[in-house]
């Protein structure tokens, strides 16, 4: 059995007999964790063990671990600091701003993998227009070539500690004000407007980027379709122009933004149509059933090689997270960082 190109989420912090019984579909390749699935380290370790251990090979588990408000894991594991916080440390000098972001990188990726999960959808490299409430601080800056070096460093840490990268929301979610949550947002800007919002992904790219989660915006002076939806984007511009040849994930497919473009069904066959490697179904357990009878069938080699290298690697040093001496070293500097300036009261 291959992994299948749909990604489920859970109810709550155990498996239910139901759930399990859908997560041996072979439409099935993943489950992505959120806040309500964790109670504390020991039971997440617990279930993600429990879900790696249904199949073979082993279901890939995500979650959306980015820093600031973004932090499905929040009891017993680090609090980061949002995206945005590392581009003010860039501005203020850049090679600090760099190692910091690798540390970041470095401590997210190994929190999380301490726990069992494979991989976080991280980081975020949509610019920072100011516009986009939604976005906000979970990006890095406004200037790509700044975006790109920073991310770069990020993936470099959690390459570190034994986890690929996952960037999103391709191309770039920053200039819009909608949320896709609820609506679908509309960037009416032609494809070379959009030069800046691609940058990060192209210096990504160029250095081995694994996985890219696609935008629920459209572009309609590019595309009349959704980007997530859009064979224009996903093969025309990431695959062909950009040369990406890692795994596309759609966002998630319930989303208020896709509301307009068919059934939960429709819309998981029209993104597999359009290219995407793995789709995400959350929050919509009523249209799981729907969604797993429409994949059905659905083989691709090449989809499904490109999922394996998505999984989480063991580090050498085997010993309690917390006394290995690279999270301790890492975890100092970040709070160095972070600590007020000492006042000169004598000055």
């Amino acid at each position: 059995m291959t992994l299948g190109p749909l990604m489920l989420d859970l109810a709550g912090p155990a498996l239910a007999e139901e759930e399990r019984h859908r997560l041996l579909r072979p439409e099935v390749g993943g489950v992505i964790l959120f806040s309500r699935n964790v109670v504390d380290r020991a039971q997440l370790r617990a279930l993600c063990g429990e879900i790696h251990g249904l199949r073979t090979p082993a279901l890939l588990i995500a979650v959306d671990q980015e820093g600031g408000r973004v932090q499905r894991l929040r009891e017993g594991f680090l609090g980061l600091p949002p995206l945005r916080w590392l581009g003010h440390q860039y501005d203020l000098d850049a090679d600090t701003g760099r190692r910091l972001a690798r540390t970041c990188g470095f401590l997210m990726a190994s929190d999380v993998l301490d726990a069992g999960i494979d991989f976080s959808f991280a980081p975020v490299v949509d610019l920072d227009y100011g516009v986009s409430e939604v976005i906000g601080d979970r990006a890095l800056h406004r200037r790509p070539e700044v975006v790109g070096e920073l991310a770069q460093a990020y993936a470099g840490g959690m390459r570190l500690a034994g986890m690929v990268a996952v960037a999103k929301h391709f191309p770039g979610h920053g200039a819009v004000v909608a949320d896709s949550h609820a609506e679908l947002p509309v960037d009416t800007r032609p494809l070379e407007a959009l030069a800046d919002d691609l940058l990060p992904y192209e210096q990504l790219i160029a250095h081995g980027l694994a996985g890219i989660m696609a935008a629920h915006v459209v572009y309609p002076a590019v595309d009349a379709e959704v980007a997530s939806l859009s064979p224009r984007w996903l093969r025309g511009e990431l695959r062909q122009r950009l040369g990406f040849s890692g795994a596309i994930f759609s966002d998630d497919l319930s989303m208020g933004a896709l509301s307009g473009s068919g059934t939960p069904a429709e819309r998981a066959l029209r993104a597999l149509a359009a290219g995407a490697d793995m789709l995400l179904l959350c929050n919509a357990p009523e249209a799981q059933p729907a969604v797993l009878e429409a994949l059905q069938g659905h083989e691709d080699p090449a989809r499904a090689a490109r999922l394996p290298p998505l999984r989480g690697r063991a580090p050498a040093d085997r010993r309690p997270l917390r006394e290995r001496s690279e999270w301790r070293e890492a975890l100092t500097a970040l709070e160095a960082a972070q600590a007020p300036p000492e006042l000169d009261l004598h000055g």
